[in-house]
Formats: structure tokens, sequence, C-alpha cells
């Protein structure tokens, strides 16, 4: 659906992009991250044709963006940061004007406003000024008039930025249900945002795509260890020496919140019971005796390790099984896409503003020579 091949952007004493290379296949929606001024509004503009790059080729569903600007034009809806409204204009002459533009028959207009006005929930508004809606409606709005003409790929830069938490859960899912019939690119500084609608993140740093990948998988990429977190009920050093000893498990680190410490201070602490059974009423030997003993162990809590990134879940299971020692609890650790972002991006070397991605026309562009 989009290709974008070797594409750069050169200014003049100012930082641009670098061969970016990426491809969208249709139905995907994909987030795109990175700090102020890493590239994104630049890299958009250009994808949508509202600017040219210094070298390289785009291409919207195999029509270039240089060689058949106004058709490949015709396939992308493209919102702002900044809905481009106008407010004195009314929600339905707006979108009348808007279906104007693009090019929608006097046939197919009327049904087109009608189905976008019911999708995106703006009926009983059709003759109120745009000024006097909410932010959130504007931003409906902005939406609306990206649809209207039924686009294949979809270019939304920061859809939910300065939306109240109801009005961003509205947008969201606005957005999920546009990601059934179109292609979208999402930019959001909102990383929690990607994780809820999007099944592939780009994250761009510098001018450059830095990494590329499922949300899932960004923390493999990054050559991070396979780790475990365990609650484990059964005697302290037993269950260390135990998880040590697995063939596949590199590290056992018992965390700060090992509960064994506190089980044997509440264990001194604790009164005595009024009467104390006889010894000759302790518990048969066996596995009834190895059970009360378990269930009388206060908990440990380890962080393991794998070798060689394996899955060592399954080992620790049936360990732990064969011992007799309870799992309560075991998760796998990972990084989440916060840590990914900081990881990828805190070693930029020189700061900007969202101001120098976003005005262009301050910038003066490199010419490559000929």
């Amino acid at each position: 659906m989009l290709e974008v091949k070797q594409v750069s952007k050169l200014y003049e004493n100012q930082r641009g992009v670098h061969n970016i290379d990426f491809s969208m296949s249709r139905g995907e929606i994909v987030g795109f991250l990175g700090p102020n001024g890493a590239g994104k509004t630049t890299t958009m503009r250009m994808i949508t044709g509202y600017l040219n790059p210094t070298v390289g080729s785009i291409t919207i569903d195999g029509l270039s963006m240089s060689n058949h600007p106004k058709k490949a034009r015709q396939k992308i809806g493209y919102l702002p940061e900044t809905p481009p409204l106008y407010p004195e204009m009314t929600v339905q002459g707006y979108l009348e004007f808007i279906a104007d533009l693009r090019g929608i028959p006097g046939k197919d207009k009327k049904r087109r406003i009608g189905e976008v006005i019911e999708r995106l929930g703006l009926q009983g508004r059709e003759r109120q000024i745009i000024r006097g809606l909410s932010k959130g409606y504007k931003q409906r709005m902005g939406l609306a008039q990206a649809i209207i003409h039924n686009p294949d790929l979809l270019v939304l830069d920061e859809p939910t930025s300065g939306l109240d938490p109801k009005q961003i859960i509205e947008i969201r899912q606005l957005i999920r249900e546009l990601g059934e019939n179109h292609t979208v690119l999402l930019s959001t500084h909102i990383l929690p945002e990607i994780n809820t609608l999007c099944n592939r993140v780009l994250i761009i740093n510098q001018g450059r795509i830095v990494m590329d990948g499922h949300p899932d998988q960004l923390a493999n990429s990054l050559g991070e260890r396979f780790e475990v977190s365990l609650e484990i009920k059964g005697p302290r050093q037993a269950v260390l020496a135990e998880l040590r000893g697995l063939p596949h498990i590199a590290s056992v680190q018992p965390l700060a919140a090992d509960a064994s410490a506190a089980g044997t201070a509440a264990a001194a602490t604790t009164p005595a019971a009024p009467e104390q059974q006889p010894e000759q009423d302790a518990p048969e030997q066996g596995a009834g005796a190895e059970a009360a003993t378990v269930a009388d162990e206060p908990t440990v809590k380890v962080l393991v390790s794998a070798k060689d990134n394996a899955d060592i879940r399954e080992e620790i299971f049936y360990r732990m099984a064969e011992r007799r020692y309870p799992i309560l609890a075991m998760k796998r650790e990972s990084l989440s896409l916060e840590d990914i972002f900081l990881k990828l991006t805190t070693n930029e070397a020189v700061e900007t503003s969202d101001d120098e991605d976003d005005n262009e026309s301050t910038k003066a562009e490199v010419t490559p020579n000929a």
C-alpha cells in the first residue's frame, strides 16, 4: 500500500531525515514514534505530498508521488496535529466544501456526507458552527475531512493530542474501526496508544528509522535476556539451589521484596499458642509431612535469567512440581514500550522543538547536485 524507499530531506544547517526506508501493507495500523524534532512530521508531510523529498521515492498503491501526485493524493486521507477547519463554517457546510475539493460526484456527495456524519457521531450537529464545537468534536471533524473520500491510506498526526480521557477513548475506538477498512499510519506521543491500536511500530530518531517491528517483539530485537520473576513457597535455600541447578538458567537473583525475611520475623514475634500439641501428635513422615512443612514455609521471590534467551518457564514449572514447591506467581519480565523508546532515543545529540519540525517554510532546502 505504501512504499517509502531511501527517502531523505536535506536542509541547510538543519537536521532533516536520512534514508528513510519502510513499507506498509493493506490493513496495517502502524505507530510512528520519535522525540520532538526527530523527523516524524517531515516524513508524514512527504508521504502526503505536502513536501517533496530531496532524494528517494514514495509510492501509494503503485502510484509514484512524484510522477502522479494528484492520483496518489486521492488515495490518502491526512489529519495534521491541528485539524484544518474553518471555524466560521457549519459542520454540514464544511463537509460539503471538503467533498467538493475531493471531487466527490454530486450524486454521491449527500450519501457520503451522511455516512461520515453517522460514523463519527456528528448527528444533530450539522447546523452547528465549528467554532462552538468542543475539542473532541473538532478532532472528529478533522477525521471526517480525512475519510470523506474513502481513502486507502490514512495518515494521522497526534489525533488524540489535548483531549480529555473520555474523548481519547472515543477517538481511539474510531481509529480502531477505521483500521478495519483503511491502512493507518499513526503518529503519537502517548505510548500506551501504540499497544492499544497498533500491530507494528516504527521509531525514528535523529532523522533515521532505528526500530521497526511488532510491539511485543521489540525487546527481543534489542537483545534483552529472557527473564522470569517468580514467587515460590518452600525452603529458601532449597528453592534457590534447585533453580540454580537447572541447565538453562544463567542466574537467580533474590528480589528485594522476598517475603522470607518477613516470614522469619513474624515467626519470631508471634506468641506461642496457649496449648501446644504434644510431640507424639506430629504429622506422619512421608508426602503428608512434606506438604505440611511446605505449607508452613514463607515465600521466596526471585528474578531468574535464561541462557541463550531460552524459554525456561516449563523447565522451572516441572522442577518445582517435582519438589512439591508451589509456584504462586510466574511472570515473564520484558522491557516496556516506554523503556524501549527511551533506550533508542536518549542518545540524541541536539535538542530540538516541535517548531523546528513543523515550520518547514523557515528552512532552506538543499538541492542535490545534478
